[in-house]
């Protein structure tokens, strides 16, 4: 459980940056050079470098080398772990709102002439 929430942790620290979630949306749509990625920011290609680094190290993002090139894939398992976190709470927090209609239409209810 403690290495699931650090995991988490990670992601969303990582993903706290607008930045880096441009290059996780951008490598939805499929795998990316560090010099892609680079393109559409207003940063160094160092920069980005580094921003790959916080991703690939908790693992949204996986690299390789090919050739002389530095390619960046999508890591799946780290966003779906992320996804089912949101979820879980979405599913308390509607379920706490459904509950809270129905108190207010039994109250309403009480309250007609």
């Amino acid at each position: 459980m403690l290495n699931q929430t650090i995991d988490l942790d990670r992601t969303f620290q990582a993903l706290a940056d607008k930045s880096r979630r441009a290059m996780v949306e951008r490598l939805t749509l499929g795998p990316a050079s560090v010099s892609e990625l680079a393109a559409p920011l207003t940063m160094s290609l160092a920069a980005v470098v580094q921003h790959v680094q916080v991703l690939q190290a908790c693992g949204v993002v996986r690299t390789e080398k090919v050739g002389r090139t530095r390619m960046c894939r999508i890591e799946p398992a780290a966003m779906t772990a992320a996804e089912q976190w949101i979820s879980d709470r979405r599913r308390v927090w509607e379920a706490r709102l459904d509950r809270l209609g129905d108190v207010l239409n039994e109250k309403a209810i009480e309250e007609r002439p």
